[in-house]
This record gives C-alpha cells, structure tokens and sequence, in this order.
C-alpha cells in the first residue's frame, strides 16, 4: 500500500458495514503519556481517579480524530457503548475510562482511529492492501508493541520478508 500511515500496521477492526468501516492502529505508540490524557480530561470533567501506571503512554490509533480516544480492555461494552471483538472490549466512554481507572483494571488508550469510506476498505482487501487474521486478546494486550506486527502476521505462517510490497515512495 502506498501509504505511509499504514506501512506495516496492525489494525484491530471495530466496524465494518455499508457505511464505511473504523479501525485502531494496535502497534504504534502515541506521542502522549496517559498521565497526561488524564490530567487534561480531569480539567475538562472531574476527577478520573489515580492510575497505577501514568507513565504509560497511549497509542496512535491512526490519522483520523486525533481528539478521539478508545480504551480497549477484557471484558464487554454493552449495546451502543462501542464494540465487543472476540474477548476485547472498545469503548469510546468517559465514563468507562473512569470506571476502569477507579477500579485499577488494566486497559489501553488509544488516541485517533482509522476510517474508510462505503466500499473503500473491501476493495482495499480485495486488491491485497491488507491481510487478515483472527484476533488474539495476547497480542493487544500481552506482546510487546513493537513485537505485535510481526506475531499477527505468524499468526498465517507470514514473517515480514515473505510479503512483497510496492515501495511507498514509488
């Protein structure tokens, strides 16, 4: 794919229907310590509680809504709260925010998404620009994020040197 944004991503897709689709970039760190989404979002509305790790930093989910964030943790989100995938819960709620961060529950935010147009991304898929894999819940959560490009693509027997790809800057 001819697009640096996406260059060797491992996207966790959220949605996918006639109206577009909506994915989070799992492997690329942000530029944003958690400590510090917490302290502005406590500015804006109330105390959020203390973090067990604040020097955690969240992770660039992709270009698009870069004001936009989403935890992702074990569990369930229920209807219309955001998206259950396999054993990861999405949710783009303050207030689940707060509610993991009260009950020191593990979890990771992800600031800004990716999004694709009606039909853009089944062509995408169609043509080759991305493979596809099942979700591992140890991937998201366990593997290293500079580890978890490389395990996906285990995942269907690939390593990085078996897939050929036009360079970006052709």
């Amino acid at each position: 794919m001819r697009d640096p944004w996406f260059e060797r991503s491992l996207v966790l897709l959220c949605q996918h229907n006639d109206d577009g689709a909506l994915g989070l970039i799992i492997n690329k760190q942000g530029d944003v310590d958690l400590q510090e989404v917490i302290d502005r979002l406590t500015e804006d509305h109330g105390e959020f509680g203390d973090l067990k790790n604040g020097l955690q930093k969240t992770w660039w989910g992709g270009p698009v809504g870069d004001g936009a964030g989403f935890v992702l943790f074990t569990g369930e989100v229920q209807d219309g709260e955001g998206w259950n995938i396999g054993d990861i819960a999405v949710s783009p709620s303050l207030e689940r925010l707060a509610e993991l961060i009260r009950q020191g529950t593990g979890f990771e935010l992800c600031l800004g998404y990716a999004g694709w147009g009606p039909g853009q991304l089944a062509e995408e898929i169609e043509t080759g620009s991305w493979l596809a894999t099942d979700i591992d819940p140890a991937i998201v959560f366990d593997t290293p994020i500079e580890q978890r490009y490389e395990r996906a693509l285990a995942q269907i027997g690939l390593t990085p040197e078996t897939i050929w790809m036009t360079p970006i800057n052709e």
